[in-house]
């Protein structure tokens, strides 16, 4: 048996794993990658990338609709053909081949096959043509899986073959009808990007859209859905489900009524792709969540680290790929010094899951969001403000569509005079996000924020409203 040996072995080549291992090779490790799909991984192929090149066909339509003198222009609804040709475009069919021309001009080597832990710091690889490859890291191993989609335990769903995520961004055959179970990020997108297709979308939401969010997102989401002819059903749960002899879904709900559709897409949440990469041989519950400390490494277990949606602290690709630059900067640090805080960098954490998570929902409206909600930093016991304001005051809005609706709201911590959490929902305002994370992360005191000025008319001018609504409310308490 021949076993090859690394300083670091890293299980699963999607971004968060292609970080880990470039910053470990840039401190200085040897470093093998092991794949069984394709290397780019979830984002790339099935994920944020289809999704997103999918829905701005719609979303530039709509933004010339809403705009005199380009709405004459539009003369007919989404080419869905040559918005799958660009999706095909965008993920390469599917082909790999780019990805792996990068880690090999990284010097990051690539196995390709299913990798399981048999040992302490060992790795078998069951290779597509039946061999095994054994690999042995002399520092330590990551498990960077990700997550897969969540089937809910209801009688006949399994059966009736519905639809993950990876169906969704990969369709072929756009169906008529379509039936989406889950209100949340997944499920309010696909809402719009079949809507936009001409798709006669229903969606069941138990709660409502975008829970854990603020509430007017969802409710802006709702609205802009049922205004394009989709049917948002809330307050009721999917009690069964059928796949009838002529291949439609049959959804039966606790309220008594029925759904059917074409097709199901079951957007419920998601599950870690650990059940089976050996967990149990080094003491760890297989097909768990890996609980990990701030520099990614797994709890119990030195040599382990778990990296992106396995330890579930943000299942977001930005935050996964920012926690796989500090896991490859600490385990190069420990690897090389021995002591993390001996490391030319000093310690490597990740601490940004911890308060100041961005994320945009890319629906009609878009939502963007970072930090605390409301309900949120309520919740933690902080003192706070909130300041909203009508996106469609504002003088830019006014030039980037006729008629802009959107809402922001900033949540201030009025002991510490800084921003803790924003909101922003309306057209493009994805764009508006980072200055927000920034002034979370930074802790920028409200009295500095005066002295950014916002440029005009843009409507970053939101910025300065809050700043004016904050000190009006101040002068009028006083």
């Amino acid at each position: 048996m021949t076993t090859r040996e690394f300083d670091l072995i890293v299980i699963g080549a999607g971004p968060v794993g292609e970080n880990v291992a470039d910053r470990a090779k840039q401190g200085g490790l040897s470093v093998v990658v092991v794949e069984s799909e394709l290397v780019g991984g979830e984002c790339s192929y099935w994920a944020c990338m289809p999704s997103k090149t999918l829905l701005r066909s719609g979303a530039a339509l709509r933004a010339a609709r809403d705009v005199d003198g380009a709405k004459q222009a539009v003369t007919g609804g989404v080419d869905v053909a040559a918005a799958l040709r660009r999706r095909d475009a965008i993920v390469y069919d599917w082909n790999d081949t780019s990805q792996v021309e990068w880690l090999q001009g990284a010097g990051i080597e690539l196995v390709r096959g299913h990798g399981r832990l048999t040992g302490e710091r060992a790795v078998a690889v069951e290779a597509p043509d039946g061999t095994t490859v054994h690999l042995v890291a002399t520092h330590a191993v990551v498990v960077s899986t990700g997550s897969a989609a969540l089937l809910p335990d209801i009688p006949g769903l399994v059966a009736a073959a519905p639809w993950t995520s990876r169906d969704a961004t990969g369709v072929r055959d756009v169906p008529p009808s379509l039936a989406i179970l889950g209100g949340g990020v997944v499920g309010s997108e696909m809402a719009t990007l079949f809507t936009s297709f001409g798709t006669h979308v229903t969606v069941i939401a138990r709660s409502g859209l975008l829970g854990g969010m603020e509430p007017f997102a969802g409710e802006a989401v709702e609205a802009a859905l049922r205004e394009a002819g989709a049917d948002v059903r809330t307050g009721a749960e999917v009690d069964r489900v059928a796949r009838t002899d002529g291949g439609d879904v049959v959804l039966s709900l606790s309220d008594g009524s029925e759904v059917r559709a074409a097709e199901l897409l079951v957007a419920t949440g998601r599950v870690p792709r650990t059940g089976d990469i050996g967990l149990e041989t080094v003491g760890l519950a297989s097909g768990e969540w890996l609980d990990v400390d701030d520099t990614l490494r797994v709890r119990g277990v030195d040599w382990l680290y778990g990296v992106g949606d396995v330890n579930h602290r943000a299942l977001l690709t930005h935050q996964g790929k920012y926690q796989g630059r500090a896991a490859g900067d600490v385990i190069a640090a420990r690897a090389l010094a021995h002591d993390v805080d001996d490391a030319p960098w000093g310690a490597h954490v990740a601490t940004a899951d911890h308060a100041a998570v961005p994320q945009v929902t890319f629906t009609d409206p878009e939502v963007a969001s970072v930090g605390h909600t409301e309900a949120s930093a309520m919740k933690a016991g902080l003192g706070i403000r909130v300041v909203d304001y009508d996106l469609s005051w504002i003088s830019g809005a006014s030039t980037h569509a006729d008629h802009y609706r959107g809402q922001a709201r900033a949540v201030i911590d009025t002991e510490r005079q800084v921003l803790v959490g924003a909101t922003f929902v309306g057209p493009d305002v994805a764009e508006l996000l980072h200055s927000a994370t920034i002034a979370i992360v930074g802790e920028v005191p409200l009295h500095r924020l005066w002295h950014a000025v916002p440029s005009y008319p843009t409507v970053s001018e939101v910025w300065l409203r809050w700043l004016e609504e904050y000190r009006r409310h101040d002068q009028g308490a006083g």
